[in-house]
């Protein structure tokens, strides 16, 4: 039985991110309006691919993702370990887990432009093969340096999780699946993060700490077995049909419902409509190839050189200022902080329980998982309201109620170090700030993707890794000088609540004039600096 092919009359705007979703008769829909990107006839096209396939390759990039984030940030325990075993100081020691960490998003600037030129599938197999064999040397590594060779090779290799399963939920996924998919990826990857919780667990049980690069390894082996056999090329050119029809719709009723009216039939003399051919779809066997076709059109490094160029677009650098203020909160000053705060009085708690503080992070997480759909819910019930014109900010008033609870969290977690409140506090501040930067990890980033050509989405993701990188970098790098000598209250509660809610306010801004942007950018300078394909 031929599998259903999905139709739809969809039709981007002559701004990127403006897309008119009436749909015409025989369309398929979701919330009552035409899918997007339009699929061809054809189905090998990734956004005609079954649904548990498409699942598949989300959970297994997720995984993914958090395991490699687990590995980067789980030997942080280890830091007097290393210490007293390799012969080094603490602060060499630390280094072991801070280049590493700096690395993981720069990575990109090489393994993206390879995923564009040879292909998703390859370089994803490729760089799951050198992540096992990187953490094989690392549970085998008796020096320094050797050690610190392999955690570089380790986080330059699975960084390309900073980018790839976001370039797969543009590839596999319609626009009204891209929050709730991107949602899934960021509570994987920032799940992953409690990465140190583990490894000190490990170590309680009086395991070595080579036990922590066991595990790593066996789950990476497996992830690379899963994606050998489920993870298909998702790269696909599309090309629009010449004889699609446009269609043409009015609001008929409050409920979304739409009439399309069509243009009359010409008469069958004088039109003959040929029915191209559908190709047949991939033999199981043929997707395990784990090469793809070269990409001559794309320039290998073009790609990384004109990424610097989308530090211009205000959304890529909201994207960039977002990930990199929240990952710098979550995964450094929280981090850094907590276990020296709560091993002292009046707390006293015991050094091995000090990794406690990702309770607040699961926590924070785990409640906003049920809200995952609402940017797409929205953004759905706005374009039904706006006669099927769908606009890319549809999506951002979701942000609103995590920009007020993001900076109470980061007051109430300075305040409580400062003044030494119960310890519950620092949980509920850890769990609100997560909270709220998952609102800002998944949509604003879908924000950024739907507002630009799907051509440009590679570019912007190595913009966003590596502007991230660098932010998150140098919240950390003089924290505990600027804490001891300025206290808790001023620099955590004060000065880095002010750096975020000045960040998270700006939603409003691109919620009232996002449009107007996006056209500055698509017809001026800056689009013709990052490329054509911008320009729409």
């Amino acid at each position: 039985m031929a599998p259903h092919l999905v139709h739809s009359h969809a039709k981007e705007g002559d701004i990127p991110g403006t897309v008119n979703l009436a749909a015409a008769e025989g369309d398929d829909t979701a919330y009552g309006q035409a899918l997007f990107p339009v699929p061809a006839e054809d189905p090998n096209d990734p956004l005609q691919w079954p649904k548990w396939k498409k699942t598949s390759i989300l959970v297994i990039c997720a995984l993914y993702s958090f395991f490699s984030n687990t590995a980067l940030l789980g030997p942080s325990v280890y830091i007097t370990l290393f210490a007293a075993e390799l012969n080094v100081s603490p602060v060499a020691a630390s280094q072991l887990i801070s280049y590493p960490t700096l690395v993981y998003g720069i990575g990109t600037l090489v393994t993206v432009p390879m995923y564009m030129k040879f292909g998703r599938r390859p370089v994803m197999l490729g760089t799951l093969v050198i992540y096992f064999a990187a953490l094989i040397g690392c549970s085998q590594s008796h020096t320094f340096n050797s050690l610190m060779a392999c955690r570089i090779i380790q986080a330059l290799s699975s960084g390309i999780c900073e980018a790839l399963p976001v370039q797969l939920v543009n590839d596999i996924f319609f626009l009204h699946e891209r929050g709730t998919k991107l949602g899934i990826y960021t509570v994987a990857l920032c799940w992953g993060s409690t990465g140190p919780l583990y490894a000190g667990y490990m170590l309680a049980g009086g395991y070595s700490w080579r036990l922590f690069f066991y595990v790593e390894v066996a789950f990476a082996g497996a992830l690379l077995i899963l994606a050998f056999f489920f993870v298909e090329e998702t790269s696909y050119r599309r090309k629009p049909s010449p004889t699609s029809p446009q269609p043409s719709s009015r609001a008929s009723d409050a409920s979304g419902e739409h009439e399309v009216e069509k243009e009359p039939a010409a008469p069958s003399s004088a039109h003959v409509e040929v029915q191209p051919s559908v190709p047949a779809r991939r033999t199981f066997l043929q997707t395990l190839k784990p090469w793809s076709g070269i990409d001559h059109e794309e320039q290998f490094f073009m790609t990384a050189a004109r990424s610097f160029a989308y530090f211009l677009v205000p959304s890529v650098l909201w994207v960039i200022s977002s990930y990199g203020i929240y990952i710098g909160l979550g995964a450094l000053v929280f981090n850094y902080t907590f276990p020296i705060l709560i091993i002292q009085p009046p707390y006293n708690w015991a050094q091995q329980n000090s990794g406690l503080i990702a309770l607040g992070n699961i926590i924070g997480y785990a409640l906003a998982i049920p809200l995952a759909s609402s940017s797409d819910r929205l953004a759905a019930h706005l374009t039904r309201r706006n006669n099927s014109i769908r606009e890319a900010e549809m999506r951002l008033p979701v942000l609103l109620p995590a920009a007020l609870l993001a900076p109470a969290g980061l007051i109430l977690y300075g305040l409580a170090a400062q003044h030494r409140l119960h310890w519950a506090c620092y949980f509920a501040g850890v769990a609100l700030v997560d909270w709220s930067s998952y609102f800002y990890f998944a949509f604003a980033l879908a924000y950024a993707v739907d507002g630009l050509p799907s051509a440009r989405a590679s570019e912007l993701l190595v913009a966003q890794c590596v502007g991230k990188s660098v932010v998150s970098f140098a919240f950390g790098l003089y924290l505990l000088e600027w804490v001891e000598r300025s206290g808790y209250a001023v620099v955590v509660a004060g000065v880095f609540t002010a750096v975020l809610a000045g960040n998270n306010v700006a939603v409003v801004g691109f919620w009232v004039w996002g449009k107007r942007v996006r056209g500055w950018v698509a017809g001026g300078w800056v689009g013709r600096l990052c490329g054509a394909g911008v320009v729409g």
